[in-house]
């Protein structure tokens, strides 16, 4: 088992300097897919006044190891010999890479709620680099311009679409973990990330603030279009449309208002009234605004 450790370990390695090569920064992970070192800081006070993001000089500080220097790298993995896969860090030049994750743990065809917002936003995934996960899942890598922050979220987008940005990581191609090995698609491994669509863009920015119109401005839309959107839904669109919709209406300013209708539409297509609550208060939640 220790050798067949120190040969994942020793592969990781040697696509992460690959990987380094290419521009992208990297650390060392465990077979959790979880950062191999531990906090320095795990003994310390429970509240600090301000978290170290490795300003004091050593590993352990998640992302914020990452780099694109071999020297580093090499150190990083020396300190963690157990390590049998590697991160590659998201939203830093130079490509500023975002991972659109498409899972395939929840009930929701991802992959389908991907098409089905390209069909709705006019957009196309171009042809990029995609990593197979051991579960069936697929990593998309883009790239995003260096003046826009793109966060991480779960689901936001749609159910079962995670969203890898600033801050977070990718388990990188190669990676040993204890589900399986992480592969490059075939066709693609060749392939730079391809730039995000601006329409997909748009979508994965924090949502404007609240508007709170003031007297003599035009109202709001009725949200009539919203419902028969939610009404048009098929088997495995349901919770999308439903996500989708109730987003747009809060953004708007009318989704209290839309709520019982949402409910009643939601509930036509198929969800039950729980499922159906559930994802008008995260589409809530995810505006800015009290379920």
């Amino acid at each position: 088992m220790a050798t067949t450790d120190r040969q994942a370990t020793t592969l990781a390695l040697a696509h992460a300097l690959s990987a380094a090569e290419r521009g992208l920064a990297v650390i060392p992970l465990s077979r959790t897919k979880l950062p191999a070192l531990r906090s320095p800081h795990r003994a310390g006070p429970p509240a600090e006044p301000l978290p170290c993001h490795g300003e004091c000089g050593r590993f352990g500080h998640g992302v914020h190891d990452a780099s694109t220097d071999p020297a580093r790298i090499r150190e990083l993995f020396a300190a963690a010999p157990w390590a049998t896969g590697y991160g590659i860090a998201c939203g830093l030049p130079p490509h500023h890479l975002v991972g659109v994750d498409l899972d395939t743990k929840s009930e929701t065809d991802s992959s389908a709620a991907l098409r089905e917002l390209a069909l709705r936003h006019l957009f196309t995934i171009p042809p990029t680099v995609v990593v197979l996960t051991p579960s069936g899942g697929r990593h998309l890598w883009l790239t995003g311009p260096p003046d826009a922050v793109v966060p991480n979220s779960a689901g936001r987008l749609a159910p079962g679409i995670d969203i890898r940005g600033a801050g977070g990581y990718l388990v990188g191609p190669g990676s040993r973990t204890r589900h399986g090995v992480y592969t490059t698609a075939p066709g693609t491994s060749h392939l730079a990330p391809a730039p995000c669509p601006p329409a997909l863009l748009r979508l994965l920015l924090p949502p404007p603030r609240p508007h709170h119109p003031t007297p003599g401005t035009p109202a709001a839309p009725d949200g009539r279009g919203l419902i028969h959107f939610v009404l048009a839904a098929h088997e495995g669109q349901r919770n999308t449309r439903l996500f989708w919709a109730a987003c747009r209406a809060y953004e708007n300013g009318i989704g209290p208002a839309l709520l019982g209708p949402l409910l009643e539409a939601a509930q036509a297509t198929g969800l039950t009234e729980r499922e159906a609550r559930t994802t008008i208060a995260s589409a809530a939640r995810m505006t800015g605004h009290r379920p």
